[in-house]
């Protein structure tokens, strides 16, 4: 195994307090086991999200995660990346065409984009000029509606097959994490075990980065 699992916090679909939340993520963001941060503000079954409060939360976080070293994402909308100085911005299928967010934020901006359980989808991204894909979901999950279940070798076919980083996603927690990690994931997309953690987000970070530690250091050394 040549890789390593990273840790990609989303934001809860509703943030009730701003200023609490925010804390909060700084809080995460202290573990130093976060390397990303996706901004979406979306509750289950919406296709469009709160685009005012997605601005809003853009502007008090973006800040936040990178003075943390975290990388800062758009969930859907490139314009709130562009205004809000984060580092890019992630696509589902249904968003804005990856070449005009490209045109829009610039070579240097990063660019995710959703590809389910699809092969295709995920070669016609890195085609096309996604920095990373990301499959999903591969458990049930409270954060969005989907039917689409892949399995966890397809993020073997895509280690084996492609040099752009895969993300893992969909219903991710220290009790299912570890096949995702074994499979090849390089980020896992993590929310409701984290901001749900009974012990509070950064102790669900922390549980979750232990699960990510012992399962590569089983796989080196079996």
């Amino acid at each position: 195994m040549d890789h390593e699992t990273k840790l990609y916090l989303i934001t809860p679909p509703e943030i009730a307090d701003l200023g609490s939340f925010v804390s909060n993520l700084g809080a995460v963001l202290s573990t130093g086991a976060v390397t990303a941060v996706q901004l979406r503000l979306k509750r289950r079954g919406e296709a469009v999200s709160d685009v005012a409060a997605l601005a809003q939360l853009a502007d008090a976080a973006v800040p936040v995660i990178q003075a943390a070293g975290a990388v800062a994402l758009i969930n859907d909308l490139p314009d709130i990346a562009a205004a809000s100085g984060a580092d890019g911005v992630h696509l589902g299928q249904s968003d804005m065409a990856l070449k005009e967010a490209r045109a829009l934020l610039g070579e240097d901006a990063l660019i995710g984009v959703t590809c389910h359980a699809s092969r295709h989808l995920a070669m016609v991204a890195g085609e096309t000029g996604a920095d990373y894909v990301a499959f999903g979901a591969f458990y049930p999950t409270e954060t969005k509606d989907t039917d689409q279940r892949p399995a966890p070798d397809i993020l073997t076919w895509w280690q084996e097959t492609m040099e752009l980083p895969c993300v893992a996603i969909g219903g991710i927690s220290p009790q299912n994490a570890a096949p995702l990690v074994a499979a090849g994931a390089d980020f896992l997309a993590v929310s409701s075990a984290v901001w749900q953690h009974p012990d509070g987000p950064a102790a669900g970070v922390t549980a979750l980065k232990r699960v990510i530690d012992n399962t590569l250091a089983e796989c080196l050394d079996p």
